[in-house]
Protein backbone atom coordinates (compact mmCIF):
# COMPACT_ATOMS: atom_id res chain seq x y z
CA UNK A 1 0.00 0.00 0.00
CA UNK A 2 2.96 2.68 1.11
CA UNK A 3 4.86 1.75 -2.56
CA UNK A 4 1.06 2.61 -4.12
CA UNK A 5 1.29 6.12 -2.37
CA UNK A 6 5.29 6.41 -3.06
CA UNK A 7 4.69 6.06 -6.73
CA UNK A 8 1.91 8.70 -7.20
CA UNK A 9 3.85 11.31 -5.06
CA UNK A 10 6.58 10.63 -7.15
CA UNK A 11 4.67 10.93 -10.55
CA UNK A 12 3.28 14.14 -9.10
CA UNK A 13 6.27 15.50 -8.10
CA UNK A 14 8.24 14.55 -10.99
CA UNK A 15 5.77 15.81 -13.79
CA UNK A 16 5.49 19.62 -11.95
CA UNK A 17 9.65 19.35 -11.43
CA UNK A 18 9.37 18.91 -15.10
CA UNK A 19 7.15 21.46 -16.06
CA UNK A 20 8.72 24.15 -13.43
CA UNK A 21 12.28 23.32 -15.07
CA UNK A 22 10.80 23.31 -18.37
CA UNK A 23 9.31 26.60 -18.05
CA UNK A 24 12.34 28.09 -16.69
CA UNK A 25 14.54 27.26 -19.77
CA UNK A 26 11.54 28.39 -22.15
CA UNK A 27 11.83 31.92 -20.17
CA UNK A 28 15.34 32.00 -20.45
CA UNK A 29 15.30 31.48 -24.20
CA UNK A 30 12.56 33.71 -24.93
CA UNK A 31 14.99 36.15 -22.62
CA UNK A 32 18.51 35.48 -24.21
CA UNK A 33 16.63 35.77 -27.92
CA UNK A 34 14.84 38.98 -27.15
CA UNK A 35 17.98 40.56 -25.52
CA UNK A 36 20.07 39.06 -28.76
CA UNK A 37 17.32 41.07 -31.35
CA UNK A 38 17.05 43.78 -29.11
CA UNK A 39 20.88 44.86 -30.03
CA UNK A 40 20.92 44.66 -33.87
CA UNK A 41 19.71 47.74 -35.73
CA UNK A 42 17.81 44.76 -37.68
CA UNK A 43 16.03 42.46 -35.63
CA UNK A 44 17.43 38.53 -36.50
CA UNK A 45 14.35 36.81 -34.80
CA UNK A 46 10.45 37.35 -36.13
CA UNK A 47 8.27 37.15 -32.87
CA UNK A 48 7.19 33.64 -34.53
CA UNK A 49 10.65 32.46 -34.37
CA UNK A 50 10.78 33.48 -31.00
CA UNK A 51 7.69 31.80 -30.10
CA UNK A 52 8.41 28.63 -31.72
CA UNK A 53 11.56 27.97 -30.09
CA UNK A 54 9.97 28.66 -26.91
CA UNK A 55 7.86 26.00 -27.50
CA UNK A 56 10.54 23.70 -29.39
CA UNK A 57 12.76 23.80 -26.65
CA UNK A 58 9.75 23.05 -23.86
CA UNK A 59 8.73 19.91 -25.56
CA UNK A 60 12.39 18.91 -25.79
CA UNK A 61 13.14 19.56 -22.40
CA UNK A 62 9.56 17.99 -21.18
CA UNK A 63 11.19 14.73 -22.46
CA UNK A 64 14.79 15.04 -21.26
CA UNK A 65 13.34 15.90 -17.74
CA UNK A 66 10.70 13.32 -17.86
CA UNK A 67 13.49 10.50 -17.71
CA UNK A 68 15.74 12.82 -14.92
CA UNK A 69 13.13 14.02 -12.69
CA UNK A 70 11.68 10.76 -11.28
CA UNK A 71 14.83 9.31 -9.94
CA UNK A 72 15.60 12.45 -8.31
CA UNK A 73 12.55 12.73 -6.97
CA UNK A 74 12.15 9.28 -5.22
CA UNK A 75 15.64 9.19 -4.01
CA UNK A 76 14.29 12.49 -1.55
CA UNK A 77 11.08 10.46 -0.59
CA UNK A 78 12.93 7.69 0.39
CA UNK A 79 15.76 9.46 2.88
CA UNK A 80 12.80 11.80 3.87
CA UNK A 81 10.91 8.55 4.27
CA UNK A 82 14.24 6.89 6.04
CA UNK A 83 14.92 10.00 8.16
CA UNK A 84 11.06 10.14 9.60
CA UNK A 85 11.47 6.71 10.63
Amino acid sequence: MEEVVMKGKVGKYSLIASIVSSGALSVVFVLLSVLKNSGMVEPLYTQVDITAGAVFVFILSMIVSASIWPNIVEKRLKNKDKNNN
